[in-house]
């Protein structure tokens, strides 16, 4: 009964409501959930927080805090293994994979499973950010609702969209971040189709945020200078030092996550491994406890002092270096801050290698404070005068723009997390110069990385995106006759005669290809008689000029065409068992066949 229920009430929709009108409101309630599952998650983590802060920590100076992460990172590995039993991990990575290979189908437990395993993580005191889990449980909501829906793909990747612009909008207030990160980090076209859905998407999403939390911005700033066009220069040079850095932690986290995914692969060894590591880096520098935003909120309104937390150095910083010299006071604060940046991608490596579950969002902004923070203090130590609030602040624009390789969303986030429009310019500078600092040396961002090593990554590049949507089984050709290589030139005359096709793939008994045979190569003696006996098809056939595996991706299959000046070459499995034919023409033909059908307004 339910089942004809939905049958109707779809075909319902397709009688009254049109297309275009449906992703309109789809729009706006993706953007609604979205907005309604970061109020949950957020909830859930301060619930968490003073749960632990209230219950289990009376004294600042506790050993619980050095407890707590690594409870928050079992509880969550737990839940993920048991409960979910699939990987909920890099949440922007699995939204660009559903995108260029899965049809834009994201899991429905998406919708709910990074909200619980996050807030486990940064609840209990794990060195990651919340963002990206709720980006992906938005995009769970807007591939799940437009799959219920009946809706095709191109829509379906618009509904991702919506959902990840209305999470950013809702979790950080900030509606134009929402919409430029959909379209610079998943690679969204910007159309009149697709921009008015993202919009509402992410503006509703910023105002029902704005309605359950209030309109105050999540890093409001009190002490900010206005920008003056000398300090130019040095803008540039934080520019380039966070394009350096942004280098270091998409590297040093890719290889330390892939070290720990490869060299450990019991659970329990993960746990023990990542969590001794979190706790030590927490003893030893407090900031790195959870997400880091009050460290943040210190660090651009001018107390850096305050930001050091319980380190194990302040009882010689708390009045402010009394017993070091002034120099020495300085260099020790430095250092001390420098050690924060170099360690904190090992603590959320930590945190998620060991089962946790979070993001480099807040990492990232964490980082580019400091960043910020070192750079001003070291150009005051020089006799510059520049104003270490306003490094903080767009030193985080600078590291968000060369991490995610998305400049836009580091000037327009930044902007609107703290309220600092009247410094566009330095924001512009700092983000634009970080982007093409790290372009020298990385051409993906940390979430693509792993996709354009396969071969599965969508770009910006038309071409490239439409060979990557395009699979082996969509312009797989099987309607070849297959021939063994002891058939005689007699019994291959009779195949031919009732062939459609030119070429002939020889396999053995076990169905494995050995070799292909072309008619123009037996044509001239097909029509003597006398020979039919005396040659075999393992005599005439010729090896292919390449030979494409089922899994490879398509743009190695367009390379492997232009490398040999092929027409046709056979496709196989793993084990070398033949599976058919592709040629170039079909591919020429699904290629504009999906071009066409993804580039209609």
């Amino acid at each position: 009964m339910s089942n004809t229920f939905y049958d109707r009430m779809i075909e319902w929709r397709e009688h009254h409501i049109s297309e275009k009108h449906l992703v309109l409101l789809l729009s706006f309630f993706v953007g609604a959930f979205s907005a309604v599952a970061a109020a949950l998650l957020k909830s859930f983590i301060h619930l968490i927080q003073k749960l632990v802060e209230e219950q289990l920590i009376a004294d600042e100076r506790t050993w619980w805090y050095l407890i707590t992460p690594v409870i928050g990172i079992t509880l969550a590995a737990l839940f993920v293994k048991y409960i979910v039993r699939d990987d909920i991990s890099h949440g922007i990575t699995k939204i660009l994979y559903a995108i260029s290979q899965r049809k834009s189908i994201i899991k429905a437990h998406n919708m709910w499973s990074s909200i619980v395993g996050s807030g486990l993580t940064i609840g209990f005191g794990g060195s990651v950010g919340a963002e990206a889990p709720i980006v992906l449980t938005g995009a769970a909501i807007g591939s799940n609702l437009a799959k219920a829906f009946r809706l095709d793909q191109k829509t379906m990747m618009l509904m991702i969209g919506c959902g990840a612009a209305g999470a950013i909008g809702g979790i950080f207030k900030a509606p134009i971040a929402g919409l430029v990160f959909t379209l610079e980090v998943l690679m969204m076209d910007l159309t009149m189709t697709s921009v008015a859905p993202l919009l509402i998407s992410s503006v509703t999403a910023t105002a029902l945020s704005y309605i359950l939390t209030g309109v105050e911005p999540m890093f409001p700033l009190d002490t900010a200078e206005p920008f003056l066009v000398q300090r130019i220069p040095w803008y540039m040079i934080l520019g380039v030092v966070c394009g350096l850095v942004s280098l270091y932690f998409t590297r040093g986290m890719n290889k330390l996550e892939q070290w720990m995914k490869h060299s450990i692969r019991n659970m329990w060894l993960k746990l023990l491994v990542g969590g001794v590591t979190l706790s030590v880096l927490i003893f030893l520098f407090p900031p790195l406890y959870g997400e880091g935003y009050e460290v943040i909120r210190q660090l651009i309104n001018g107390d850096s002092l305050s930001a050091l937390g319980n380190s194990p150095l302040e009882p010689f910083l708390e009045t402010n270096g009394a017993s070091l010299s002034v120099f020495n006071f300085q260099l020790v604060l430095l250092a001390y801050f420098t050690a924060i940046i170099l360690f904190k991608i090992v603590a959320s490596v930590a945190t998620n290698g060991a089962g946790g579950v979070g993001g480099i969002f807040a990492p990232s902004l964490f980082m580019g404070a400091i960043v910020g923070f070192v750079s001003a203090r070291i150009m005051n130590l020089c006799g510059l005068l520049v104003p270490e609030t306003n490094f903080a602040l767009v030193g985080m624009a600078g590291l968000m723009s060369g991490v995610m390789h998305a400049p836009l969303t580091g000037i327009f986030l930044i902007a609107e997390l703290t309220g600092g429009y009247h410094l566009f310019m330095p924001l512009m500078i700092v983000s634009v110069i970080s982007y093409l600092t790290i372009m020298l040396f990385e051409p993906h961002s940390l979430y693509a990385m792993r996709l354009a090593q396969k071969g599965e990554l969508l770009t910006h590049n038309k071409d490239r995106n439409v060979l990557t949507l395009l699979k082996m089984d969509s312009v797989l050709e099987t309607d070849f006759i297959t021939i063994m290589p002891e058939m005689t030139l007699g019994e291959l005359v009779k195949v031919i005669s009732e062939s459609k096709r030119n070429i002939f793939p020889v396999i053995d008994h076990d169905g494995r290809l050995r070799g292909i045979l072309l008619l123009d190569e037996v044509r001239n003696i097909m029509f003597q008689p006398r020979l039919y006996k005396r040659f075999t098809v393992g005599q005439l056939m010729t090896s292919p000029l390449a030979v494409l595996r089922f899994d490879l991706p398509m743009e190695k299959v367009m390379e492997t065409f232009e490398d040999t000046g092929a027409w046709n070459l056979p496709v196989v499995d793993q084990d070398r068992h033949y599976l058919g034919f592709v040629s170039k023409s079909k591919i020429f033909n699904s290629y504009r066949h999906v071009l066409v059908h993804f580039s209609e307004e």
